[in-house]
């Protein structure tokens, strides 16, 4: 994953006119198809390593659910894909239940132990710390979710014995795999805080501290035996015990910025089943992760306020779309620093910030004609006052899918947040940095922050684990993405180009990207977005060309079954029967 500087959001203020309703210029043609003949399968998964969309079809193979397929996909990931998620961290499954017709979601993310505090990111001088010096070590772990978050969704939508699900991921760490050339990447981009610990230096650098090339096969014997341990001995085995307390050990004794996890951190985590976030987009029902995540009110709010606009009309290749896209999102990014946080501790508006009379209103804002110097937050049905404070989510994390035959669906994104998380390593994995992602200042002027540090919280989240629905009620897209805060930007692109440009999903993804969480704008670097730009500028755009952190994945039911999609700009694939 190509990384880029972190940047703030930050607050932005209102300096709009409500505007006439657009007059779209001539449709312009489709861009011609990246995947021309995709394969139809009756089910599959799309996940960010070959391997482990093989872990996952090799569940399907086996008569597994959609949820077995996610759930050994994870596992894989953890071994093939150590630098962006796994078991050492949390995640969001969405679950389309085929017997009920129910969707349901878990939310997986990681807590702040008991010692954490509102100021536990800030300097002696009350300022706050800098992202580079709070990642490193014990500060920035949260207790990890996704074996939790497997657990309940195994118990419920399990098919396969639980131990089933592991073998893949045990195969893959016992035997090794060949280390691939984004890996090596990952490895070369950061080999300090990758090679933190003496197991990392190990396993994934040469004896002079060079990165391992490409080509070069990986094994993880520790992570095989500790899997083979929870695939015996089943989720207590991570939590409970002396692996729960090897863990809290490693957190507590960091060589940088040590804390006080305790053992009792460990045993008290618990996933937690919440109401979906759902609303319409023209003739589809679109449904997310409801916060901490604000993956689901920030991507519905995104293509609410676009729907009175013709963009089917406009097209993929018209300047107009994307400014249009552009200042939608720079109004749901405001809402989105504004309100949201856990909601188990912090009153969140989730159904104020997707109203559809709200977003209405939000929409009026968009001038067709110019881009908006400033904007700010709304005032959504439900809100209080709260401190607009911007967050530093990094880009890493991977979504994967998975559809079976029975008609259960999953879309599923699982992380550990930046890359290598936060070098702390045990049994063969990596541990989380997610308490990164919370507000690193607790207040602004008086008012608290939704995302601050508290005990027993969960840091807000931009995952955007997406599931579709037509107007029959079937569910016909599941989709989701890595990135940090461009996931959000990630999504939304992607349903207009299924939704609005009748893209099949893998073209939907590969569109270049734009992402305007502020007063900026920036456009993917190389792609033909950087010939919009004097288009842009002239609209008021200040577009800059970056190398965005971009790996999206998906499937998309047909009329003959399911096609999958990957991101070309990552390693991703598609497996099925």
């Amino acid at each position: 994953m190509h990384m880029i500087a972190r940047a703030a959001t930050g607050a932005l203020f209102l300096g709009l006119a409500a505007c006439a309703t657009q007059t779209p210029a001539p449709s312009a043609a489709l861009p011609p198809p990246v995947f021309e003949d995709t394969p139809v399968y009756s089910s599959l998964v799309s996940a960010a390593h070959p391997l482990a969309a093989d872990a996952g079809k090799d569940m399907l193979a086996a008569g597994g659910s959609a949820a077995d397929a996610a759930l050994a996909t994870m596992l894989a990931l953890t071994v093939v894909e150590p630098q962006s998620s796994g078991i050492g961290g949390g995640g969001f499954l969405l679950y389309h239940d085929a017997e009920s017709g129910k969707l349901y979601t878990i939310d997986g993310r990681e807590t702040a132990p008991k010692a954490a505090t509102p100021t536990m990111f800030l300097n002696a001088d009350g300022t706050p710390m800098s992202f580079r010096e709070a990642v490193p070590g014990g500060k920035s772990v949260g207790v990890p979710g996704n074996i939790r978050l497997m657990a309940m969704a195994h118990a419920r939508f399990g098919r396969l014995p639980w131990a089933k699900l592991f073998e893949p991921a045990i195969g893959l760490a016992r035997d090794g795999f060949e280390m691939s050339p984004r890996l090596h990447e990952m490895l070369a981009a950061r080999p300090q805080h990758a090679g933190m610990t003496e197991w990392a230096k190990a396993t994934f650098f040469h004896a002079d501290d060079t990165p391992r090339l490409a080509g070069e096969t990986i094994r993880n014997p520790m992570l095989a035996r500790f899997l083979e341990k929870l695939a015996e001995e089943g989720p207590d085995a991570f939590y409970r015990g002396a692996e729960a307390a090897r863990l809290v050990n490693t957190v507590a004794s960091a060589p940088k910025n040590p804390q006080a996890m305790t053992v009792g951190d460990i045993a008290g985590y618990k996933a937690v089943w919440r109401d979906p976030v759902c609303g319409t987009y023209r003739t589809w029902r679109v449904c997310g992760m409801a916060p901490p995540s604000s993956g689901g009110t920030t991507v519905l709010a995104i293509l609410k306020q676009l729907e009175r606009f013709d963009l089917k009309a406009l097209g993929p290749a018209s300047p107009e779309s994307w400014h249009l896209i552009a200042e939608s999102m720079k109004l749901a990014y405001a809402d989105r620093e504004a309100y949201l946080g856990d909601p188990d501790f912090v009153p969140v508006p989730t159904e104020g910030l997707v109203d559809p009379a709200y977003l209405s209103g939000r929409s009026a804002l968009i001038d067709p004609a110019k881009a908006a110097a400033k904007v700010e937050a709304g005032t959504p049905p439900g809100a209080g006052a709260v401190a607009r404070v911007p967050d530093g989510e990094v880009p890493s994390t991977s979504h994967f899918a998975a559809a079976d035959r029975q008609g259960d669906v999953a879309s599923y994104t699982s992380t550990i947040e930046g890359t290598w998380g936060s070098g702390l390593t045990v049994n063969g994995f990596f541990l989380n940095n997610e308490l990164t992602d919370f507000s690193m200042l607790p207040e602004v002027d008086g008012k608290p922050a939704p995302n601050r540090v508290q005990p027993g919280k969960r840091p807000r989240s931009s995952m955007s684990p997406t599931i579709v629905y037509d107007a029959s009620g079937k569910p016909v897209l599941a989709i989701g993405a890595a990135g940090g805060s461009t996931i959000i930007a990630q999504v939304a692109k992607a349903l207009v180009g299924v939704l609005d440009w009748g893209m099949d999903v893998g073209d939907a993804i590969a569109l270049p990207q734009i992402y305007a969480p502020g007063d900026r704008v920036a456009i993917e670097a190389g792609s033909r977005l950087e010939d919009m730009t004097p288009a842009l500028t002239a609209k008021g755009h200040t577009p800059t060309a970056a190398k965005l952190p971009l790996k999206a994945n998906g499937i998309e039911r047909k009329s003959r079954g399911w096609i999958g999609g990957a991101d070309p700009r990552s390693e991703g694939a598609v497996a099925g029967l």
